[in-house]
């Protein structure tokens, strides 16, 4: 291997966003992650929602005044054309 080309190989501490920390080893000294296997649904077995930038609120809130319009508006008349 060639000298002067591969970056540093360092040990790293890992952040998460539920406040689990390890270490492991990267090129960069610290990381910050939003889930880790402490708080993965798979890997806890419970349901959670990761919710980046409101993103399910957004939804919520945009379709929540429609409710069910589709089945309100009733079923489409045939054509009147057809019958004459």
């Amino acid at each position: 291997m060639k000298d002067g080309i591969h970056p540093n190989y360092v040990v790293t501490k890992v952040t998460c966003g539920c406040g689990n920390t390890f270490t492991t080893r990267s090129t960069l000294p610290e990381l910050k992650v939003d889930i880790c296997n402490a708080c993965h649904p798979f890997y806890t077995g419970k349901l959670k929602y990761v919710d980046t930038a409101g993103r399910i609120e957004k939804f919520q809130k945009k379709f929540a005044a429609a409710g069910y319009a589709s089945l309100n508006r009733g079923k489409k008349k045939a054509v009147e054309a057809a019958e004459s």
